[in-house]
Formats: C-alpha cells, structure tokens, sequence
C-alpha cells in the first residue's frame, strides 16, 4: 500500500506516545518504509546510564530486520517539540547498514509545516561501510 510521505510522519509521530523518556522527556518516533512498502515504527527508550538509551531509528530498524526486511525507501523522523528533528550520526551510520545513499529522510517540523526532507547520503556524506573496511 501506497503511504503519502504526511502518512508516514503521523506513525511517526503516534508511536512517540510509547517512548520510555522518564529523565529528558524528549519523545522521538520513526517510520521506516521497506521497499515493498510495509512500514516498521520505534521509539526512543530512555535509560539512567544514557549511553544504553536505544534511539527510535534504530528500534524500527532492529524491528524491521527482524522481519526480514533489508531494503528501505523511507524515513520519517518526529519529536514531541516538532523541531525537524534529524536522526543522530550513530543512527546514519546504522542506517548505511540497510539503506542506500537516496533514502529519503523526512524531518517533521510541526503540524501544518511540510517535513524538511533530506537523503541519507546529504546526512551522511563520508560514511564508514564494508567497502572501506575491506
């Protein structure tokens, strides 16, 4: 099923609902669309110790892969202040793993704004891949 790109960032955005942010209180959602079009959401989960926190991207990601999906044509990134969020460097590096230079990035700036659209290659440009650990 076809998803209009304002489709996407409402998951993104509902999903926000069941972060676990009990310190920063910064609510993040993702939307991540397969090629064939099936879409995986995730949340932020805040912990104490915050280098153990798991990033929304990288939630509807491990979902997704453990679906059997590789291949992405979307992302949609939300917070709970609507500020064009955009995934963190750790969650571009771990999107390289899955996704090609063209996904489509789509940062939600609010109600009633168009979402700032980006590729992961312009988010990205200098990556670290298997190619240059070979």
């Amino acid at each position: 099923m076809a998803r209009s790109d304002a489709d996407l960032i409402e998951a993104a955005r509902d999903i926000q609902s069941q972060a676990h942010v009990p310190y920063s209180e910064y609510r993040v959602g993702a939307a991540l669309e397969t090629a064939d079009g099936e879409v995986f959401v995730g949340c932020n989960l805040e912990n104490a110790n915050y280098s153990n926190s798991l990033h929304a991207e990288e939630v509807a990601i491990a979902e997704a892969v453990k679906e059997g999906h590789r291949e992405f044509s979307r992302l949609a990134v939300s917070s709970s202040r609507h500020d064009g969020v955009t995934p963190c460097g750790m969650c571009r590096q771990t999107l390289t793993e899955f996704c090609d230079d063209d996904l489509r990035v789509l940062c939600d700036e609010g109600e009633g704004a168009e979402p700032t659209e980006y590729t992961l290659g312009e988010l990205l440009p200098n990556t670290i891949s298997q190619e240059t650990l070979e």
